[in-house]
């Protein structure tokens, strides 16, 4: 099937609405959701948690690094099994080296995810704060970052895009000045795994990267990675342990395992594990830069055509080599809950996000949407006017 088919779609598992709020939680391709019924009816049979059934699990785990890595140009043993973005941020936060002397820079405030903003204010009671100066956009210059970094900076946490307008923010820069200083650098790629191709670790020369499985890789609730750098793991303290990533010894007491068990204490969603394993191949076997192309096409066709309609307001750069697929926009002066409530009464799921303190509509369209969807959701809009 080709990318730009319409018939697309029919690979997801859907209720037939038109489904924009892909930033958020993707639709599922069927593939992964017979995956994962598979791999529970196999892991049962064999008997949980036994001799039998452990293959099963590690064969999980050993795909899902494997593609994942793929994916952001790591090493396999790199890639380290969460349930959330959240959980990521929180291993780095909650982790780092950091007392009173120690300073931990995060991007303005504003702009921010919560899941990338409050681990970093929490962590900000027991050491130094700092944010880098914004624009309007949320985007900051590289001279302020230079600025703002320092002997006692612990880590730099940034976001790779943003979640309210899709804005592209220059990871890679970032890293270049920072990898110079040689000061730890975290990314949040919550918005870039998945719908975009400029995620290599390498380029990016981030340390530490978290994103989640649900959004624009397709795969289930509860499945998230957290990248580590190999020779990075060290400036963490793990944020939980038990038998899965420490053992006992005579001699030395505690130690902690090698990469990646070192942060994976406890049991994990084994059955979303086989999903995002479908889910990730899936995307990776069409290509993620013809994913792109095709949803940065909708974008533009959906920008173009609300630019028509009299009082509508777009945010987020013109360029589209500035921003993911995200279209944000107010219309009419229009309550953006009331639209988005409106139109999913007409079956277009739509998303109210916020741009500091002004609430915005948001779409994200994703790989199995089309140009009639767009157009559709152009035409209800019109309607409420």
């Amino acid at each position: 099937m080709r990318l730009d088919s319409d018939d697309i779609i029919n690979d997801f598992v859907h209720g037939g609405k038109i489904y924009l709020n892909n930033a958020s939680v993707s639709l599922m391709p069927a593939r992964s959701v017979d995956a994962m019924r598979e791999f529970l009816v196999q892991y049962n049979s064999a008997g949980p948690d036994s001799a039998s059934s452990a293959p099963l699990v590690a064969e999980r785990f050993g795909n899902v690094r494997r593609i994942v890595s793929k994916i952001i140009n790591s090493g396999p043993d790199e890639v380290v099994v969460t349930q959330s973005v959240t959980d990521g941020i929180n291993l780095v936060a909650n982790g780092i080296r950091a007392g009173p002397g120690s300073e931990i820079v995060i991007r303005g405030m504003s702009h921010e995810h919560h899941a990338n903003l409050y681990p970093w204010l929490r962590l900000g009671r027991k050491c130094g704060l700092t944010s880098i100066p914004i624009r309007g956009d949320g985007s900051f210059r590289m001279d302020d970052l230079s600025c703002a970094v320092g002997p006692n900076t612990r880590v730099v946490a940034l976001s790779h895009a943003l979640y309210n307008t899709g804005t592209i923010l220059p990871a890679g820069g970032a890293g270049d000045v920072l990898r110079e200083r040689r000061i730890p650098y975290f990314v949040d790629a919550a918005q870039t795994v998945g719908c975009t191709d400029i995620v290599d670790v390498e380029k990016i020369g981030c340390d530490f990267m978290s994103f989640n499985g649900s959004k624009w890789l397709c795969g289930p609730m509860g499945t998230g990675i957290f990248y580590c750098r190999r020779r990075s793991s060290g400036l963490l303290e793990p944020a939980a342990v038990g038998g899965e990533s420490a053992t006992l010894h005579e001699k030395d007491g505690l130690v902690y395992r090698d990469m990646p068990d070192r942060f994976q204490a406890g049991f994990r969603n084994y059955a979303g594990l086989a999903g995002l394993e479908s889910s990730a191949g899936y995307l990776l076997g069409l290509g993620l830069g013809n994913i792109r192309k095709k949803i940065i096409g909708l974008a533009n066709l959906l920008r173009g055509e609300l630019q028509k309609i009299p009082g509508t307001v777009l945010y987020g750069p013109d360029d589209q080599e500035d921003r993911t697929s995200i279209v944000s926009f107010s219309i009419g002066g229009l309550e953006p809950d009331l639209v988005v409530a409106k139109l999913e009464r007409d079956g277009v799921v739509l998303a109210v996000r916020e741009i500091e303190d002004q609430k915005i509509i948001r779409a994200s369209p994703h790989l199995f949407n089309s140009e009639q969807d767009m157009l559709r959701v152009v035409e209800l809009l019109k309607r409420l006017l």
